[in-house]
Formats: structure tokens, C-alpha cells, sequence
């Protein structure tokens, strides 16, 4: 690849080229890959805690004033820091154990608790996307940008299903049964990062998604953002880092979006 990152995202993909480099060469051998099982349907495994290590010994040798929020690990580092990079070494990683290609290394960096940059790297189609606040974003060294679609029955909505915790289930079936009749289609891959990547790319037209973690959202996030997205919590609010629940699009079809959430309320 021959995107020119700046320092901090030039070190955060040298770390996640190291991490998928790990996930190839083990990919030959998935049984050899020893699996826990963290909770119901959530699963670690040894790939998963390498590539962290991997991930976070960059960050740290480069950036030892760092504080870092990792999925296996928690926090490290200085907890009164100005920088936090938040990693998630292997989103997807049921896809992942399955050999199924669609997981991806998830890196974002926020100043003061605001978003500054992000990168989502998926090694088995070596894609890189990224992100600067305020530079757009980029796949592969290309500019991305969301759809201009805004009616729903043109639209694919992406989505990801509450496997982990279900106590929303019948609330995420009642949403998912609208946005499928009122739109062209709902599509559901298994990784937050690359759902959001995808949107960025135009690939989709806006995503939706119930209790997910930091980490799984947000590099992605910015990603969305930078590629003139929305991204807002089931209210429409900016609290969906914290919530956990993220719906992003374009701004005219997010309005729509955020009408049928409402009509589901908890």
C-alpha cells in the first residue's frame, strides 16, 4: 500500500499489519487455535490475546504517555491521560474461527475524549480504511464517501443481531421487521467496524446496532463521519460511545432511521 499516514496512524498500521500477519498464518491451522468462551456466543481466543499484545507493545514503545483501552485487557497506562487509543485486536472473531473472512483490527485514538483517528484494517483482503478528524476518509488510499440515497426502499441497511446479550432481542426484531419492509434489504457480516467501513464506502446506506462495546465502534465511527456520515445514539444524541447503541447514515436518511427506532421505544 502506498498511503501516506500520518505519525500516529502510521504506527497504528504497523501494528495491525504485525497483528494480521499473526491471524494469516494461524488461519492455515484454525483447530490448533485453543478458543474460551467468555460468555454465551462471545468468544476469545489465543489469536485474539497475541494480536493484542502485538497491537498494544507498538503503541506503548511508541507512545509510552498513553492510556489504552483494549477489549482483553482493559485499560493500561496513565488512566489520567490526554490520549486513549481504544483496540479491538479482532472484531469478528466468530468469523475468524469459522474461516470466514470478514473480521478486521479496529484502532482509534481520541484527544481529551474526542475522536482524532481511526483505522479498521481487514487482513484477508488487505483493506485498509482510515480516518483524520476533519481530512475525510480513505480506503486504500482512495477518498470514500456515504450514499446520497435517502428513500428507503432503494436503501441496504446494515445491522448486527444481539447474540452476547438478548435481553433486546424482541425489541431488535420488532426494528429489524420494519426496516425490512421498508427497505431494499438488511445485511448482517459480523463485525461492527467493517458494517461501519462499508457504509463509509457507500456499500450501504446507514447501520444499526444494539450494546456494542467502545471498541467496536469506534474507529468505524470516525471512518463514517470523515466519509460525510452521522453517527448518534437510538435518540439521535451523541451518547452512543457510552450506550453502546449506534445508528449512522447519511444525514436525510438518519432522520428516517431515527423515526423507526422511535417507533420501538425500550
Amino acid at each position: 500500500m502506498s498511503q501516506q499516514l500520518n505519525p500516529a496512524l502510521n504506527t497504528a498500521f504497523k501494528a495491525a499489519r504485525k497483528a494480521g500477519d499473526l491471524m494469516l498464518r494461524a488461519s492455515n491451522n484454525l483447530s490448533a487455535v485453543r478458543v474460551d468462551s467468555k460468555a454465551a456466543n462471545d468468544f476469545v481466543s489465543d489469536v485474539d490475546r497475541q494480536a493484542e499484545d502485538i497491537i498494544v507493545g507498538t503503541l506503548q514503545e511508541a507512545y509510552p504517555q498513553h492510556r489504552i483501552l483494549t477489549e482483553e485487557a482493559g485499560v493500561l497506562g496513565n488512566e489520567r491521560a490526554e490520549y486513549e487509543w481504544i483496540i479491538d485486536p479482532l472484531d469478528g472473531t466468530t468469523n475468524y474461527l469459522h474461516g470466514h473472512p470478514q473480521y478486521a483490527i479496529s484502532i482509534a485514538l481520541l484527544h481529551k475524549g474526542v475522536l482524532q483517528e481511526a483505522l479498521v484494517y481487514a487482513p484477508e483482503r488487505n483493506d485498509l480504511y482510515t480516518a483524520s478528524r476533519g481530512q475525510g476518509a480513505l480506503l486504500n488510499n482512495r477518498r470514500i464517501r456515504v450514499s446520497g440515497r435517502f428513500e428507503l426502499n432503494q436503501c441496504l441497511i446494515g445491522t448486527g443481531f444481539p447474540v452476547v446479550d438478548q435481553s433486546m432481542l424482541d425489541r431488535y426484531l420488532a426494528i429489524l421487521k420494519t426496516m425490512i419492509q421498508k427497505t431494499a434489504g438488511a445485511r448482517r457480516e459480523g463485525a461492527a467496524s467493517l458494517d461501519l467501513c462499508t457504509l463509509a464506502a457507500g456499500r450501504t446506506d446507514a447501520f444499526f446496532e444494539f450494546n456494542l462495546k467502545p471498541w467496536d465502534m469506534a474507529a468505524g465511527a470516525l471512518i463514517v463521519q470523515e466519509a460525510g456520515g452521522v453517527v448518534t445514539d437510538f435518540e439521535g444524541e451523541q451518547n452512543w460511545l457510552n450506550s453502546g447503541n449506534i445508528v449512522a447514515a447519511n444525514p436525510k436518511l438518519l432522520v428516517q432511521m431515527l423515526k423507526i427506532l422511535a417507533q420501538h421505544p425500550a
